[in-house]
């Protein structure tokens, strides 16, 4: 298996791997599957500061990881959200776990010191999957999401990636920087 950074190029295997998880999950709130041109923005959005990673095996992309702005206040620089999905076939085969290696990896160089993970529930793999790695539970939030005719809550992991009284600015990188 191969982690590598994505290009504009992937868009189209990243988005058939989203795709069930849009139409068939409440893994994400999103309702409709995007179109490949708005995928392919909100990758190069993402991919202007922050690693936007695929695993890849025979050229086949299996799972897609990345962080984006958790909220865009300057404050707030130093927190990430992160966001993961594996080909629905190929879960529990080490492909997130590899993401994430590489993600968090990245993530430190740039000097990042909280990642988060919002995850809706129902979704046990999950969270602990998170919880293997080092991320607690902060947040419950109750009935914030409506799919598929009913409410669903949503919880919010932590993890710290350092220590830091005054954290060092963030290193922004683009794609031959990442890797």
């Amino acid at each position: 298996m191969k982690i590598r950074q994505a290009k504009q190029e992937d868009a189209e295997a990243i988005l058939s791997v989203y795709a069930p998880y849009v139409e068939e999950t409440i893994i994400t709130f999103e309702t409709q599957v995007p179109s490949l041109e708005d995928f392919q923005v909100r990758m190069a959005t993402i991919m202007e500061k922050f690693p936007y990673l695929v695993a890849e095996v025979d050229g086949q992309i299996l799972g897609y990881t990345y962080a984006h702005t958790y909220y865009a206040r300057d404050a707030y620089d130093w927190t990430l959200e992160l966001s993961i999905y594996v080909d629905r076939n190929r879960r529990q085969a080490g492909i997130g776990q590899a993401l994430y290696d590489v993600l968090e990896e990245k993530l430190s160089k740039q000097n990042v010191v909280n990642l988060l993970a919002c995850i809706s529930l129902p979704n046990e793999p999950s969270i602990r999957f998170h919880q293997k790695r080092g991320f607690e539970q902060i947040g419950h939030f109750k009935k914030v999401g409506f799919k598929f005719g009913q409410w669903c809550d949503t919880v919010w992991m932590q993890k710290r990636l350092r220590d830091a009284a005054v954290p060092e600015p963030i290193l922004y990188k683009n794609e031959e920087d990442v890797l």
